[in-house]
């Protein structure tokens, strides 16, 4: 078992049009991988001019809001070296994985998960390397199988993005004793190339909600999720046993929070930015609860998990079996300093999770595994000995 804590990033956009004609300030500072709010400037010079910045310390701070100052600019490429190789090492080595990116609404979670066809974002590149690696390293005694399956938390209900059929029905959410809450009756699809996957995905997309709100033309109006499911087969050529080691890839795109005021949302758009803000506020909970247990505070602490659609099925990946990444995405402007300040701590606080990952492998893998290593050792040893002899 390997206990590890979630990762946490941050990433600051550029401004945007709404912004700049709005002439706001830059109140977001970055330096390594600390991040300073400084407190927006007030026509009430007295009391505000003396609020001290607050200061933020993560594993990553991403400054993308100025491409020309190019010794700090942290393009996709960074993004993607930084959080992506990690998880996917973690993967081949048959740990559970997870990103997810959290923000307020119009913050770049999107571009940053999903990116466009001239910047791809994390997921693109993630899947990519997969396939790179995956024919670097198969062999007739080591053979890989990948599938995906994709989906969208939208008013709490869980619909299949990949569904062949078309039907935009809800799905059922069950709990396995074993492998935890699942989706019955969801999609999964074999791949064996990155085109696939790229066809797949932009299907997903096609279906996937989105709607224009006062913050956000594309609005993203459901959480989404793509999973990779991988499953190593390890042979022993001589014996013929074989054994499998299974890794799952969650790679999360959630909903931005918003404020009414701002959105302008009505109707449909107001009952999805409820539904939306519901599942954060469970989520933010679920953190909380999760960062006390792990700093010693609650260690008999309720964690509200089944509160909502979506902290259910992140179950495992937050605070369970898996080795989680969290990118939590700002906007600079002094205009969106409230929301910038309340996703700052949250990440915050998710940065004290502590999560128990295991290897997801069967005794035959585990053996086969061990006896490869024993003999790598021993062929180590005999190279040794050959040149003291």
């Amino acid at each position: 078992m390997s206990d590890s804590k979630v990762k946490v990033a941050v990433r600051v956009r550029p401004m945007n049009k709404r912004e700049i004609e709005l002439n706001t300030k830059c109140v977001v500072e970055m330096e390594d991988n600390q991040t300073v709010l400084h407190p927006p400037p007030s026509s009430n010079t007295k009391g505000e001019s003396r609020k001290p910045p607050k200061v933020f310390a993560f594993d990553y701070c991403f400054w993308s809001m100025d491409e020309t100052n190019t010794t700090k600019y942290a393009g996709q490429e960074i993004v993607f070296k930084c959080l992506g190789d990690g998880i996917l090492e973690n993967a081949f080595q048959g740990y559970n994985a997870c990103i997810f990116a959290y923000g307020q609404t119009g913050s770049g979670k999107s571009f940053s998960m999903m990116g466009n066809a001239e910047q791809p974002g994390l997921i693109p590149r993630l899947c990519c390397a997969l396939f790179q690696r995956v024919s670097k390293e198969q062999t007739e005694a080591h053979t890989f199988k990948v599938e995906v399956s994709y989906m969208e938390i939208y008013n709490e209900k869980v619909r299949d993005l990949l569904d062949p059929k078309g039907s935009r029905q809800s799905l059922k959410v069950r709990e396995h004793k074993v492998f935890g809450p699942y989706v019955d009756g969801l999609s999964q699809l074999a791949v064996t190339s990155f085109e696939d996957i790229e066809s797949l995905m932009s299907e997903g997309n096609k279906s996937r909600t989105v709607a224009a709100t006062n913050m956000n033309e594309e609005s993203s109006r459901s959480h989404a999720v793509f999973s990779i499911i991988i499953t190593q087969t390890l042979i022993d050529l001589q014996t013929g046993n074989s054994g499998e080691k299974v890794s799952k890839v969650s790679l999360v795109d959630l909903a931005g929070s918003e404020r009414v005021s701002k959105t302008g949302a009505a109707g449909e758009r107001l009952k999805e930015g409820s539904n939306i803000n519901k599942s954060l506020t469970t989520l933010g909970l679920v953190i909380s609860a999760l960062a006390d247990q792990s700093s010693g505070k609650g260690k008999s602490k309720f964690v509200p998990y089944r509160d909502s659609v979506l902290t259910w099925l992140l179950k495992d990946n937050l605070g369970g079996n898996s080795k989680t990444a969290m990118i939590a995405t700002i906007s600079p402007a002094a205009d969106n300093f409230e929301e910038t300040l309340s996703t700052l701590r949250y990440a915050d606080r998710a940065k004290r999770i502590v999560n128990h990952a295991v290897v997801n492998e069967d005794p035959n893998a585990k053996i086969i595994r061990e006896l490869r290593e024993e003999v790598e050792k021993l062929k180590e040893q005999l190279t040794q000995a050959e040149v003291y002899l």
